[in-house]
């Protein structure tokens, strides 16, 4: 990976937002399936104001609790579900992991593949952010939280430098920087290309504002439920390896 952010040195204050009332959205989730400059994307569409993702983490390793998403999603009463961070060999998160208000892992203050955030504050508003902008510290207070990277899109622009080689599978988290999300699994391509297509169009129909790279490759399966329109789904290649941990998209209660 060529994009390595560099790591704050002083922690950032995460500002406490007011909590507001959940008013529901206009659009029920749904699974999407389109290609984008020779990408294809297949994930679900939702509203962050109806729905809302959760990390469900193994604390004794890949496969120690769920084989697979299908199993991640379903007995924890999800929707749909993605793989989520990347881990060492040894089954350990690699990166701050954040499930139910509980800090997992350490902070990845150099890596590229732990240049972005996705998290939900106390207030419960789900944000994807660079590192840098939150902070160790601040990032460990959150509800939720999964570090990876690299980001993509960063304010709707693409962002340079990625590795323009190796093409793979990818699991990817869009944001229009209010309440509509994407979560997907593409077919093989380069990071470079990821970015490029996302930078300039939007497969979810509005711009992204941003985009996280998830951990891809080997570990890029999607399941989604016979609840969500256009379900039920199950990707997982065959070469599959377990992963760590996952993102569970649940409905706001």
């Amino acid at each position: 990976m060529a994009c390595v952010d560099a790591f704050a040195q002083s922690p950032r204050v995460l500002k406490a937002l007011p909590v507001e009332p959940v008013v529901p959205s206009a659009v029920p989730a749904k699974r999407l399936n389109v290609l984008l400059a020779g990408i294809s994307f297949d994930g679900v569409v939702f509203d962050s104001r109806d729905h809302r993702l959760a990390v469900a983490d193994q604390a004794q390793g890949p496969a120690s609790k769920w084989a697979d998403s299908s199993e991640a999603g379903s007995k924890t009463g999800g929707l749909a579900a993605i793989n989520a961070g990347f881990f060492t060999p040894e089954g350990a998160p690699l990166g701050l992991v954040v499930s139910r208000g509980k800090a997992i892992g350490r902070w990845n203050g150099g890596s590229s593949l732990g240049s972005g955030l996705w998290f939900e504050d106390a207030s419960g508003r789900m944000m994807l952010a660079r590192r840098e902008s939150i902070g160790a510290v601040a990032a460990r207070k959150t509800r939720e939280l999964i570090q990876a990277g690299p980001m993509l899109v960063d304010r709707r622009r693409a962002v340079g430098g990625l590795d323009d080689v190796k093409a793979s599978a990818r699991m990817v988290l869009l944001w229009d920087g209010g309440h509509r999300w994407f979560m997907a699994r593409t077919t093989p391509c380069t990071l470079d290309n990821l970015a490029d297509a996302l930078g300039s169009t939007s497969p979810a129909g509005w711009p992204v504002h941003m985009a996280l790279n998830l951990d891809g490759g080997r570990s890029a399966e999607l399941w989604i439920s016979d609840k969500i329109p256009g379900g039920p789904a199950f990707t997982r290649p065959v070469w599959n390896k377990p992963v760590r941990n996952f993102l569970v998209l649940h409905p706001r209660r």
